[in-house]
């Protein structure tokens, strides 16, 4: 089955926009955009949505949740609780350390590896959602910097532009997830490009 909802992880606020950590706001940003969505603040569940009738009566849902990364579970909790949904209709995009800027993955299960975002997840909502995945490792790092200042950083321009580069991809893949099952999504988002 194809998802029903797509979270986009990040932290609200001007001075996180465009950082590292808030890759996944931008590609659902980015589909928002491409399919004319409008963003709603919906207080009740401390996220912004925008609501996307794909087909009469096929509803689909782009979020961001505006709880700061760390409680980002609370918000799609509240959610999925509203539109009785299971956790395999929930998708989520965000940023990741261990794949290579540009690249993309997805998968099911697994630890947070170190992302809050994601335990905050596993610890309201469970585990079972897909996990879209996006690549921010980058050789650019400077050796011995704090995980936190790395990911809360900005692109330089040489990742800017390997982001600006892909973001078609990442925005065709977003879409791929209500479009396709998982295992086919996968088959297709996880290939090493040739």
């Amino acid at each position: 089955m194809p998802v029903t909802l797509l979270a986009g992880l990040g932290n609200p606020g001007a001075k996180y926009a465009g950082t590292r950590h808030n890759l996944g706001f931008t590609v659902v940003d980015a589909l928002a955009a491409a399919e004319r969505l409008t963003w709603q603040h919906e207080g009740r569940f401390e996220a912004d949505v925008a609501r996307w009738n794909v087909r009469p009566g096929e509803t689909r849902w782009l979020v961001k949740p505006q709880t700061f990364m760390n409680e980002s579970g609370r918000a799609l909790r509240k959610l999925l609780d509203f539109l009785k949904l299971p956790n395999d209709a929930l998708a989520v995009a965000y940023d990741e350390m261990n794949i290579e800027i540009g690249r993309v993955k997805l998968s099911i299960d697994g630890s947070a590896g170190g992302h809050n975002g994601i335990a905050s997840l596993l610890a309201h909502v469970g585990d079972g959602f897909l996990r879209y995945r996006l690549g921010i490792g980058s050789s650019e790092r400077p050796v011995g910097m704090d995980i936190a200042d790395y990911v809360l950083g900005k692109f330089s321009l040489s990742e800017q532009t390997i982001i600006d580069q892909n973001k078609k991809l990442f925005v065709e893949g977003a879409r791929l997830l209500f479009t396709s099952s998982p295992a086919e999504a996968m088959n297709r988002l996880n290939r090493k490009p040739s």
